[in-house]
C-alpha cells in the first residue's frame, strides 16, 4: 500500500492587484512616521527582493471557507472519487472567515464543517476539522492524512490549505505587498499504484521564535489600537529559514534513502523567492552539490504569498502544465517544504 495525492485543485482569486497599484499607499514606519522614499523606490526594491509582481485578491463577497470549497470540489473532480468516500476533511488556514469591512474572525462552526456542509457530504463518519499551523499547515495536514490511513483509521482525506490575507493586512506596513488570497485542496488516498510518501519531517520553534510572526497595531497610530494586523519580524525570520529550513529538508530526504541527485523538484512554500533560493542553496551545500536548473518552481510572481495555499496550488499548477518550462513526470522525486508561523518547519519527500 502507498499513500499518494490521486486528485488535486486549486481557486486562484480573480482580483489581480499589481505593485503599482501601491503608488497611493501610505506606508510608515513602526513608530508612525512616513517611509524616507517614494513609494515607485518602495515597491521597486520590494520587488527585488521578493520577486512579487502582482497578487490576488478574492471579491468583496467571498471568504475564506468558500474559495476553500471551491478547491475542494475540483480536486475532487479531478480524483474521480465519491465525496461519501471521504474520511476526513482537514483545513489548513490561520484567521478563519474574515468578512470584508469587518475586523472581526468566524471560526464558530469551524471551516471544515462548514466545507463539508457545502459539498453536501451526508456522511456523518467523515470528520472534518481545521488545521492552524502557520504557512506549513497544508504540508502538516497531508502527515496528518498519512498517519490516519497508516493506522487504518482512514482511506482517503481531503486536505485543503486557503486564506484571504487581503482581509488582515496593515495597508501602512510595506510587508502588506508579500500577502495574498488564494486555496488548495488535495485528496491523498491509500493505493496500489506505486509511488507516494516516502518521508517526512515535522518540528516547532517556540523559544525565541515563537512571535517572529504576529498580530499587531496599525503603524498608524490614529488606527483604533484595538484592531490587530499580521506583522513579521522579517530579518529574523529570513535568518531563522536560511538556518532550519535546509537541515530538516535534508533530514526529510535522508529519511526516504534518496540521493540528492535524484530529486527532481523542489517545491516549496512562495514566502519569498529570494528566501527560497537562498534556503535551497544551503540544503545543496549541504551535500557539496550546486543548484541544478530548473529545481526549484515559482508562482510568487503573479500570485504572491498565500500562506497554507501557496504549495497545493503550485502543485495544482505544475500537473496541469501551467508554470512556464517546467513539469512533473510519473516517478519524479519532489520535496516538499514549508516555514511559517510558530514557528514550525516541515517537509515530505514524495515520489509522483
Amino acid at each position: 500500500m502507498n499513500i499518494k495525492i490521486t486528485g488535486c485543485g486549486s481557486y486562484i482569486p480573480n482580483e489581480a492587484v499589481t505593485n503599482k497599484d501601491f503608488s497611493k499607499h501610505v506606508f510608515l514606519e513602526e513608530n508612525g512616521t512616513p517611509l524616507q522614499h517614494t513609494n515607485e523606490v518602495i515597491t521597486h526594491k520590494f520587488k527585488k527582493i521578493t520577486g512579487i509582481e502582482e497578487r490576488r485578491y478574492v471579491d468583496n463577497n467571498l471568504v475564506t471557507s468558500d474559495i476553500a470549497f471551491f478547491a475542494a470540489e475540483k480536486a475532487i473532480e479531478n480524483a474521480k472519487i465519491d465525496k461519501e468516500t471521504l474520511d476526513y476533511i482537514i483545513l489548513a488556514h490561520n484567521f478563519g472567515d474574515v468578512k470584508n469591512g469587518t475586523i472581526q474572525s468566524d471560526m464558530v462552526p469551524s471551516l471544515a464543517a462548514r466545507i463539508k456542509h457545502n459539498l453536501n457530504i451526508k456522511n456523518p463518519k467523515c470528520v472534518a476539522y481545521d488545521l492552524l499551523f502557520g504557512c506549513p499547515g497544508w504540508i502538516e495536514g497531508v502527515i496528518q492524512a498519512q498517519a490516519y490511513i497508516k493506522a487504518g483509521m482512514a482511506k482517503r482525506c481531503l486536505v485543503i490549505g486557503a486564506e484571504t490575507l487581503s482581509r488582515v493586512v496593515d495597508p501602512h506596513d510595506r510587508d502588506s505587498m508579500i500577502y495574498s488570497d488564494g486555496a488548495g485542496a488535495t485528496i491523498i488516498e491509500a493505493t496500489e499504484e506505486s509511488g507516494g510518501i516516502l518521508a517526512h519531517e515535522t518540528a516547532s520553534f517556540t523559544n525565541e521564535e515563537a512571535h517572529y510572526l504576529f498580530f499587531g497595531e496599525s503603524y498608524n497610530q490614529k488606527h483604533d489600537s484595538d484592531v490587530r494586523y499580521i506583522k513579521m519580524h522579517g530579518r529574523k525570520i529570513y535568518e531563522f529559514a536560511l538556518t532550519q529550513v535546509p537541515l530538516a529538508m535534508k533530514e526529510c530526504l535522508d529519511k526516504s534513502n534518496t540521493s540528492i541527485t535524484d530529486l527532481k523538484k523542489i517545491i516549496i512554500h512562495q514566502a519569498n523567492e529570494k528566501m527560497d533560493e537562498a534556503i535551497v542553496d544551503r540544503f545543496y551545500k549541504l551535500y557539496n552539490q550546486n543548484v541544478p536548473e530548473g529545481i526549484m518552481p515559482m508562482s510568487i510572481q503573479k500570485l504572491g504569498n498565500s500562506s497554507v495555499a501557496t504549495i497545493p496550488t503550485l502543485y495544482d499548477l505544475l500537473t496541469r502544465g501551467e508554470i512556464e518550462n517546467q513539469e512533473l513526470n510519473k516517478g519524479d522525486i519532489v520535496l516538499f517544504a514549508s516555514v511559517g508561523a510558530g514557528m514550525n518547519i516541515n517537509a515530505i519527500t514524495y515520489k509522483i
